[in-house]
């Protein structure tokens, strides 16, 4: 009889030892699934977070500091077709003679090249020649001749503060400062900086 209470007593005791152990197990596996939910949440704020960090530098950047413009006609051919893809930069402060910029006139977008600047005389003469403060602008890189757009503007033209003279590289059939005249600063969208050609895209 001894024997058997004593054989019952260690069953039972082994009995609790699994139950122990079963539990301390059950606890060790919830703690690791909350533990792993835990950091899947995190995971997932985290990517949330980086996304909404990329959208914003983005808006930023093509909002405020760069601008994307695809281009609608040959006025700066051959350079420059239409299909082409322009980065232009925004924050632009001084502009030269011969940067490319994208700027909007009377609610159109149009690409160009700066020949003169604020203080400068401009002139079309007669006979297809562009002169600058009286002085003849030989363009090696020009192919066509910068014919006078009708009686649009009386020359010369002496340019404002803030002021430019654009033209397009295509003379022959571009609109630009010889159909609409001068551009403002504040009309110039930014300085083209890279140029995408249409057959990359």
């Amino acid at each position: 009889m001894q024997k058997r209470r004593e054989k019952f007593k260690k069953s039972v005791k082994s009995s609790e030892e699994n139950e122990d152990g079963e539990a301390k197990m059950r606890k060790t596996t919830e703690k690791r699934d909350r533990e792993e939910r835990n950091w899947q949440r995190e995971e997932i704020v985290m990517f949330f977070r980086n996304l909404a960090v990329m959208a914003l530098t983005l808006i930023v950047m093509f909002g405020v500091v760069f601008g994307v413009y695809r281009v609608h006609d040959n006025a700066m051919s051959p350079r420059i077709s239409a299909g082409d893809l322009l980065f232009y930069y925004r924050l632009e402060k001084q502009l030269r003679t011969q940067d490319v910029v994208v700027l909007r006139k009377d609610g159109k977008r149009y690409v160009g090249r700066v020949v003169a600047k604020s203080g400068d005389q401009v002139e079309v003469t007669e006979d297809a020649c562009l002169k600058v403060n009286g002085n003849l602008i030989v363009e090696t890189d020009i192919f066509y001749d910068t014919l006078r757009d009708g009686d649009h503007l009386d020359y010369p033209v002496i340019l404002g503060d803030g002021q430019y003279f654009v033209l397009g590289d295509f003379r022959i059939g571009a609109e630009d400062s010889r159909y609409f005249g001068p551009v403002e600063k504040s009309e110039i969208l930014g300085k083209v900086l890279i140029l995408l050609r249409r057959t990359g895209f």
